[in-house]
């Protein structure tokens, strides 16, 4: 849902480092880096990160197929609501003030920013920017730039999960041509590494004034001007709806910067578009591009195949990770009247038959998804710790009384459980919601039938959703199918329109203001927000907030746990399924990698910066 930030941090001396360590826990004050809660695991002077090769050849051509869900692309501005922008764009042609370790969680080392102060009562982070940054228009990286993106990505043109993930952020000021000060409604241990993070582009990006009317451009009419960036690829020859190809930039600014060597390394990256998934796989197995990251566990056990794997041209690989598992769902929007009782959630939750579906249908690829923040120190197990309860307590009468139980784990139709008892107890909790079978069909006290709707933007899905409707309809509920044009999609998922749909929530091993995004209650009454759901709780709120401020890494995995415990056992989300490891085919006779793949890296991200061409 959201992108990771890029990660950095500061720079104070003598009691200054002493107070502010004081403040924030264990973190690690430094001029290059910044770790949340201990070591940065790259001292100051390092050469270069541990996972590239730094005597990469530069040169060559990647050929890449789009995984977006959309078609095509129609912009180039990634920043604004409306339009699909294409792949990669942001990650290849904005630098941040911070960059993050692949290798390393929760720290980050200057890009944009050669030096970062934080303020020892925790409100307010200062930046220096490298005299050396530039634009690929050639004009300096400046404060005035950084200040601009800042009140950019905060106006009316961009989306609202800005608003929501700075909300403490009180302003930006210029202390001169190459200093800029981020102040702070409050101490947020995350909120310099955000900040730091935001993509920084030009002033002069769409600055043009129209010569008819005199009047300069709004952001969101700033569509296909091409972007004035600062990263190491720009914009080359485009073929709208059906490729797009970067081009490395020769004389990219950080080329040189230790958290920049070895990676960039391709000269062209190419990024093709097929409509649907057969037309890519039959591609590849063509060879018309060189990599593709896999998704469908039955491509993978059943059509990955063919005279070029024969040959050794092309490779199929299983990446093994230590990313979070995320949190893969189906969706219930508790907006709509027919799913705001928690009992009815659970008892929909209930009626999905996983063991069957992971055995029959995924080859055995997959793992259950277990809550908000699984493969992570953040994540609950067993009863709540007293630190937990301490913040649960409070809440106690408006939470479930499950949350200050055992962790919720999803139901299970293997050894001593099944499906039928399962479904026996969904009818227990139906029944006491009110509801009941008549006629075969699930009504409530008014006459009301149970007829919901998923909306997908791919009519694929179809086939995982039809074995959960099959048992649905044993208690008499019906799950209709709506697939829809990833357009209207979009549309519908804006304006909330839906009653359930299916998220890919990416995970995190440092959850923090994002969240207030995804279940505050703010968020649940903004369009366009991440808040699906439609969280709307005093406690929830309370418990972001605790998270987020923490300033001992105890306080905070106590937050966290508790948070996730509470949407846990809210049956806000089903839980789905997902993979340790990162499946892809890559052609060996174009394409060389270092020997192994950083722990918390993504699959192509990880080839786009790291990889390098045979073939220059």
């Amino acid at each position: 849902m959201r992108s990771n930030c890029n990660r950095f941090r500061s720079s104070l001396v003598g009691a200054c480092v002493a107070a502010a360590l004081q403040l924030f826990g264990p973190a690690a004050w430094a001029a290059h880096g910044y770790a949340l809660w201990g070591d940065l695991k790259y001292p100051a002077g390092f050469t270069h990160f541990a996972y590239v090769n730094p005597a990469a050849p530069k040169g060559g051509e990647l050929r890449l197929v789009s995984n977006l869900r959309t078609s095509t692309f129609d912009k180039y501005n990634p920043f604004t609501l409306r339009g699909s922008a294409p792949a990669y764009l942001s990650d290849l042609m904005f630098d941040s003030l911070l960059v993050g370790a692949l290798d390393e969680t929760g720290a980050g080392y200057g890009l944009l920013a050669e030096d970062v102060s934080a303020a020892s009562d925790g409100l307010s982070v200062t930046f220096r920017l490298r005299p050396t940054a530039r634009f690929h228009n050639g004009d300096p990286v400046l404060a005035a730039d950084v200040k601009h993106s800042f009140d950019t990505l905060m106006g009316p043109h961009t989306s609202p999960a800005y608003k929501t993930i700075l909300e403490d952020v009180a302003g930006l000021d210029v202390l001169d041509e190459r200093t800029v000060r981020y102040r702070f409604k409050k101490p947020n241990r995350e909120l310099p590494l955000t900040v730091g993070g935001l993509p920084v582009f030009s002033r002069a990006w769409g600055n043009e004034v129209d010569a008819k009317t005199g009047l300069r451009k709004t952001f969101d009419q700033v569509v296909t001007d091409t972007p004035i960036g600062s990263g190491p690829y720009r914009i080359g020859p485009v073929q709208f709806g059906k490729d797009i190809t970067y081009l490395r930039d020769e004389s990219y600014w950080a080329r040189d910067l230790p958290v920049r060597r070895g990676t960039a390394n391709f000269d062209r990256i190419l990024i093709k578009i097929y409509k649907d998934g057969t037309a890519r796989l039959e591609a590849l197995k063509a060879g018309e591009f060189d990599l593709m990251r896999f998704f469908s566990a039955g491509d993978w056990a059943r059509r990955v195949n063919g005279k070029r794997f024969n040959t050794g041209e092309l490779v199929r690989a299983e990446f093994r990770h230590r990313l979070p598992t995320g949190f893969q769902s189906y969706v219930l929007n508790t907006r709509r009247t027919l799913l705001k009782d928690r009992r009815v959630r659970e008892a929909l939750g209930l009626a999905m038959d996983y063991e069957w579906m992971n055995r029959q249908m995924f080859y055995g690829a997959y793992q259950r998804v277990q809550g908000l923040f699984g493969n992570t120190d953040c994540s609950p197990t067993g009863l709540p710790s007293p630190e937990e309860l301490v913040l649960l307590e409070p809440w106690r009468a408006q939470l479930p009384a499950e949350a200050l139980g055992p962790m919720f784990v999803p139901p299970r139709t293997d050894g001593d459980s099944s499906l039928r008892a399962n479904l026996r107890r969904a009818q227990s909790l139906l029944r006491e919601a009110g509801w009941t079978v008549q006629g075969g069909q699930l009504r409530n006290a008014r006459g009301e039938a149970m007829v919901l709707e998923y909306l997908d933007s791919n009519e694929t899905g179809a086939r995982v959703v039809t074995p959960w409707a099959r048992n649905l309809e044993k208690l008499g509920i019906e799950l209709k199918f709506r697939p829809v044009d990833f357009a209207l999609y979009q549309q519908r998922l804006r304006t909330f329109d839906f009653d359930i749909i299916s998220i890919a929530y990416g995970g995190t091993h440092n959850p923090g203001a994002e969240y207030a995004d995804l279940f505050g209650s703010r968020a649940a009454v903004t369009e366009d927000s991440g808040n699906f759901a439609g969280v709307a709780s005093p406690a929830v709120d309370a418990l972001i907030t605790r998270m987020t401020d923490a300033r001992k890494k105890t306080d905070f995995l106590a937050a966290c746990r508790a948070l996730d415990r509470v949407i846990s056992h809210s049956h806000f989300l089903i839980p789905q399924w997902s993979a340790t490891t990162h499946r892809m085919v890559y052609n060996a006779w174009r394409l060389a990698l270092p020997p192994s793949m950083p722990p918390y890296a993504a699959g192509e991200t990880w080839a786009i910066d790291t990889w390098w061409s045979l073939k220059p």
